[in-house]
């Protein structure tokens, strides 16, 4: 993710680009945990598969660590400050049964090795957001992000017709966000100052 002092926000580098469809978007490049699990199957690229890949970037933002595994209960009650017990998660909603999902597991993306963490995209549930910490919109959002089956998967129109989406697109925080870009590189500057 690119991020200038003007608050304009760039996706880039999710290995492939809509532009190229028919073309080199049908070979293996591209972040490979971020993959969407069709891609890593051998299917061909279709936007779904950046939906996927934008779903978990939107996790990863919010709870400050690469998803995968799927945060525990636990790790959410830690992230957040609250009770285990305050912690909601849809674990049907992805077809994933909280004993037997590896969902209070305690592994972290750290002790995975690459193939691990790649058959574990491909086979385990997708992560899921906590309900109550997170409006109902949001979560919901990340799960269509997220589904496993990219036929169940909305394109670019599908998650623009999502209430999430459309309580969000209207809204002109740039300015407010560029403010707090440009002291976080003010920061940086007089903490690390260059030549």
């Amino acid at each position: 993710m690119l991020v200038n002092s003007r608050g304009e926000i760039k996706l880039c580098d999710f290995g492939v680009s809509c532009m190229l469809i028919d073309s080199m978007a049908n070979s293996f490049v591209g972040t490979r945990s971020y993959m969407a699990p069709e891609r890593l199957t051998g299917a061909r690229y279709s936007i779904h598969s950046d939906v996927w890949s934008f779903g978990l970037s939107l996790v990863e933002l919010v709870i400050g660590r690469y998803p995968i595994p799927s945060p525990s209960r636990r790790e959410y009650a830690k992230i957040f400050g609250i009770r285990v017990e305050e912690v909601v998660l849809d674990l049907q909603q992805n077809g994933q049964e909280e004993t037997s999902s590896g969902i209070d597991d305690d592994t972290s993306p750290k002790t995975m090795a690459i193939f691990e963490l790649l058959d574990y995209i491909v086979n385990r549930p997708p992560p899921v957001l906590p309900r109550r910490i997170f409006s109902d919109h949001f979560v919901d959002f990340v799960n269509k992000c997220l589904k496993k089956k990219v036929t169940e998967r909305p394109n670019l129109a599908g998650l623009a017709e999502e209430p999430f989406y459309k309580e969000h697109s209207a809204m002109d925080d740039s300015a407010e966000f560029a403010k707090w870009v440009q002291s976080v590189i003010d920061l940086r500057n007089r903490n690390f100052p260059t030549g």
